[in-house]
Formats: C-alpha cells, sequence, structure tokens
C-alpha cells in the first residue's frame, strides 16, 4: 500500500471513491480542492492510500492562516468532513494521516478534523495516531417534508419566518459577482462587529461563486440584499451552512438571519436534497450563543466530534493566546 500526493491521485478513482463513499461531502470532492487551491494565500493537498491500482482512502487537507504576524501563529490543516474510507479497510487510517502528520510537521502547528459523519467505529485508531476526541454538537434538518420540518421547528421560528415573509421577504440566488461582493460587505462588517474569528479574503467567496462550487442564496426585502447564506451542495445528500448572514439590526422584522438559514432548508426541498447541515454547533461543555439559533429549526441534534492532532504544542499554545486577544480566535 502506498500513499499518493495531489497530481499522482488518478481522477477517474477519486472521483469513484467519492461518488460511492459514505463519507463523500463536498470538501473531499476535487472541485473543491481544486476551487481552494485557486485562492491566493490558500492552498489544499490531497492525500490517498491505493493498493493494486484501486483507492482505498482519500482525504483533502487545506492548509490555514492569517494574514501578517499572525500567520505564523495560526498555520492549521483543517479537513472539512472528515476522510473517505473505506468500510473493509480501517487499516489505510494509519498509512494515511501518518503520511499527513509527516507532512505538515513543519508547514502547520494543528491538524483538525471537523466530523461531519460518526466515525465512532475508528475513535480508538485515531487515538492510536494521538489525536485527540473533542465532543462537538451539530444539527442536520431533514429537508424533504416541509411540513414535517415545520412542526418540529419552535414556534418562535415559525412565526419569524411567517411573519418575515408576510414582510415581503423573499430569496433568491446569486446571479451576479456584484451580488456576491454585496453578501461578503454583509458578513465582513459581522465578523469585523460580533464574531471577531478569522474570516476568508474576498476572493475565497467571488471563486467560489465563479466556479459553481455551490449557492449563495440571498435574502432580499425591497429589491435589497439584506442576508444570506454560501452553501456547498454534495447533489442530492446534503446541503451545508459554510457561511450566514444577516442585517438582523437593521431589520429586525424582516429576520433576515433566520430566513436565510429557511431558505437553504427550501432550496434543498425543492431540488429533492434530502438534509441540511449546520456544520457545527459548538463543543457541548461550552456555551454557545448561535446553539439555541440553530437548535430552534427543530434539526437533529448530533455529537461527531473533532478530532484534533497539535504538531507545535508551543506554538499552538502560544497562538491560542495570541490569537484570541488580537482577533477573537477561539
Amino acid at each position: 500500500m502506498r500513499v499518493l500526493l495531489n497530481q499522482n491521485v488518478p481522477r477517474v478513482q477519486w472521483d469513484s471513491l467519492y461518488s460511492s463513499n459514505n463519507y463523500s461531502s463536498p470538501f473531499q470532492s476535487y472541485s473543491f480542492y481544486s476551487f481552494f487551491n485557486s485562492v491566493d494565500g490558500l492552498s489544499a493537498n490531497v492525500f490517498a492510500c491505493e493498493e493494486n491500482n484501486e483507492i482505498l482512502a482519500l482525504c483533502v487537507v487545506t492548509l490555514q492562516k492569517e494574514k501578517g504576524v499572525k500567520g505564523f501563529f495560526s498555520r492549521r490543516a483543517i479537513i472539512y468532513g472528515g476522510p473517505l474510507i473505506r468500510s473493509n479497510n480501517p487499516n489505510t487510517i494509519p498509512v494515511l494521516f501518518k503520511k499527513i502528520k509527516a507532512y505538515y510537521k513543519r508547514k502547520a502547528i494543528y491538524i483538525e478534523i471537523r466530523n461531519y459523519f460518526d466515525y465512532s467505529n475508528y475513535i480508538d485508531i485515531f487515538k492510536n495516531l494521538d489525536f485527540k476526541y473533542l465532543p462537538w454538537l451539530n444539527y442536520q434538518v431533514p429537508a424533504l417534508n416541509l411540513e414535517e420540518v415545520k412542526k418540529n421547528m419552535s414556534a418562535s421560528r415559525l412565526r419569524q419566518i411567517k411573519k418575515a415573509i408576510k414582510n415581503g421577504v423573499t430569496w433568491k440566488e446569486a446571479t451576479s459577482i456584484d451580488e456576491v461582493k454585496v453578501f461578503y460587505s454583509i458578513l465582513k462588517e459581522l465578523y469585523l462587529r460580533k464574531i471577531k474569528k478569522p474570516l476568508f479574503p474576498e476572493a475565497f467567496f467571488l471563486e467560489f461563486f465563479k466556479q459553481n462550487t455551490g449557492k449563495f442564496l440571498l435574502i432580499v426585502y425591497q429589491n435589497k440584499i439584506i442576508g444570506g447564506i454560501m452553501s456547498p451542495v454534495e447533489s442530492s445528500k446534503c446541503i451545508y451552512e459554510f457561511y450566514i448572514c444577516g442585517l438582523d439590526n437593521e431589520y429586525k422584522e424582516q429576520y433576515p438571519s433566520v430566513m436565510a438559514t429557511w431558505a437553504a432548508i427550501e432550496y434543498a426541498h425543492i431540488h429533492g436534497i434530502s438534509t441540511f447541515d449546520f456544520m457545527g454547533a459548538g463543543n457541548p461543555n461550552e456555551e454557545y450563543g448561535v446553539r439555541e439559533f440553530k437548535a430552534r429549526f427543530g434539526g437533529k441534534e448530533l455529537n461527531y466530534g473533532r478530532f484534533i492532532y497539535i504538531l507545535n504544542p508551543s506554538l499552538f499554545n502560544l497562538g491560542k493566546f495570541g490569537l484570541k486577544v488580537t482577533s477573537g480566535l477561539r
């Protein structure tokens, strides 16, 4: 068994594993890998275990960091969704991740796997590789039956959606770069004012639109964009909340953030996509205000957790403290 890297991974075999794997998400696709590498300052690598001309496991790893001085202390290898693994080949995980750990030893401070699927059968394998398991909640909303979705929502959330629609709020797919720029301006202001965490540059969002990597669903009121959601889509399987924003203070009676989430759920229903995924609701042992917002949509609460491997403990602790002070990174 050998591990292939980047251009040495056969596209046909990659697509074959991706299309048939239970752990497939947009973030492990060739299109996401290609998109991520197209943005200046960002990069991604793909690692694949191959034996007898067959790919048995595959993982797309993104390398991210902040600008300037903070960049040195924020180098992180993020794996969205988790690796693609053939269910009858768990022995590929040590081979694959020993290679990933060695590759990023001096390139990143830590490696984090953000699980969007149940990898509980592999926890002991990851622990033996010195990955630490962290509990991490998420919500997924079954979207095919819209009436059932409404029944599972909190009464207050359903009232907000009905009121916003009555007030003339609608949603639409973004059709131009200019509309995506409006979305980004709202999102950037939200991150500067309230969230205070690192945000990808505008080019990330523009390329996402240009390359049709997913959907921008925009909230419109009186012909003005007041919010929206950026959503990778996995065929008929799932639509994800990657980024969401809304001018909630300016348009209190229109509930733009609520309507952005509703837009993705309704989009899923219309297009036969079975699930809407919130992509995380925080550590259950820590307070997280956004968790309540997400929970009120009535989705199924999950705890697939995360795996983290710290490559450089001293820089990890120093960077965590420094970035928390300067940019609110937790």
